[in-house]
């Protein structure tokens, strides 16, 4: 039950990761979407490491 939103809360993340590079690389003029590429890719990696971590710990 833990993980039960986990799915949800990655959906809510990326979404905000992709608006986010959009809108920066609409102000910063960019021709190639680097920023749109590279949100989602930083907060997956992040996330994905957060719950290995989460993973790990030794159970009480």
């Amino acid at each position: 039950m833990k993980y039960a939103g986990l799915a949800t809360q990655w959906m809510v993340m990326l979404l905000i990761a992709v608006w986010a590079g959009l809108k920066l690389d609409a102000m910063l003029n960019l021709r190639m979407p680097l920023l749109l590429i590279l949100f989602p890719l930083i907060s997956l990696s992040l996330s994905l490491w957060q719950l290995m971590r989460e993973l790990n710990k030794p159970k009480k």
